[in-house]
């Protein structure tokens, strides 16, 4: 079996995480670690039995592709190097906290041949994963993610630290440019953005209304989707969707569902059934680093790809920027 010699740097709380997940990849050879900080690095080698390197030349130069799980702010400088060097990269979301940085990465990718893969995890979360055999074309969406306070992450915005998973999930779904952003948001107990609503208006005339906190007391990760003839509920935390759809009188459902009776009249008549698609048993963040790692042995296009990430972060710029107009009106 071919294996993908990768590297990871960073071995904070999420680093720790890609350790032991690409440990259990098959096609995954592990070839050790790296981290700035090299007392920490030395104590995630020993706890987990890897290889440290002492540079980012010497992990790159030995690798064939690298995950970057560092602070946002040094996901630019790092995936750049990497890239340069020619090596396939996994970044964690967000891509970049700058545009032009993101664009310089994608640029780079694109002209020798690389895939950067932007980890996006909700993209592979069982809820979403569920509605696959679903068409889905939402209309409006009502989004709500809703963290409870922790100090990691607060060295950006709530729109790049939680906003933007829903962000991608609802650029995937709509799949038509933003006519317009309206959005307010305040800072709370961080020098950032710690609580956001967003409404986003789309050319194609869907609308999302996205509401982002890390200062909640309790949890939630829900998004609910209307479109013709169906409503959709995803819950995040639980994996599982709930679909409320109609249907004609002579259509038949293959998958157990509830019905709730019948509206309309005549011809138009239709029927009102209930469905929990079937949770698929998976986690998120190995499925996620075994597709990144079969596209770069099979030279397949990422599933959450680069250009993915760099549309998401446009707009939670875009976010950020119209919160900060409205403070000064």
């Amino acid at each position: 079996m071919e294996k993908l010699k990768l590297g990871i740097i960073g071995t904070g709380h999420l680093g720790k995480l890609h350790i032991k997940i690409s440990k259990t990849i098959p096609e995954c050879e592990l070839i050790g670690i790296f981290d700035m900080d090299a007392e920490r690095a030395h104590e995630c080698g020993n706890e987990f039995n890897v290889n440290v390197f002492e540079s980012l030349d010497e992990i790159l130069e030995k690798s064939d592709a690298v995950s970057i799980v560092a602070t946002t702010s040094a996901h630019y400088e790092l995936a750049k190097r990497a890239l340069e060097a020619g090596k396939h990269v996994f970044v964690e979301k967000p891509i970049t906290r700058l545009i032009s940085e993101a664009e310089e990465l994608v640029n780079i990718a694109a002209k020798k041949s690389l895939n950067l893969q932007v980890g996006h995890i909700e993209r592979f979360n069982p809820a979403l994963l569920s509605l696959d055999h679903y068409k889905l074309e939402p209309k409006f969406i009502q989004s709500d993610r809703l963290a409870q306070f922790n100090p990691r992450g607060t060295d950006v915005a709530v729109v790049l630290d939680l906003m933007i998973h829903d962000i991608d999930i609802i650029l995937s779904l709509v799949k038509s440019d933003i006519k317009q952003v309206h959005a307010s948001g305040v800072a709370v107990v961080s020098d950032n953005i710690d609580i956001a609503n967003a409404r986003l208006e789309f050319e194609n005339g869907a609308v999302a209304n996205v509401t982002a906190s890390r200062i909640s007391q309790k949890r939630m990760r829900k998004m609910r989707m209307f479109q013709r003839d169906s409503y959709i509920s995803l819950d995040f935390n639980t994996g599982v969707s709930e679909v409320y759809r109609l249907i004609s009188k002579e259509q038949t459902v293959d998958n157990h569902f509830i019905s709730f009776g019948e509206i309309g009249v005549g011809e138009k008549k239709k029927q009102v059934i209930y469905e929990q698609p079937e949770v698929r048993e998976v986690n998120a963040l190995q499925y996620e680093l075994k597709l990144f790692i079969d596209s770069v042995l099979e030279h397949t296009k990422p599933v959450v790809s680069g250009l993915d990430g760099l549309k998401a972060l446009r707009v939670a710029e875009a976010i950020i920027k119209e919160i900060e107009r409205s403070q000064l009106r």
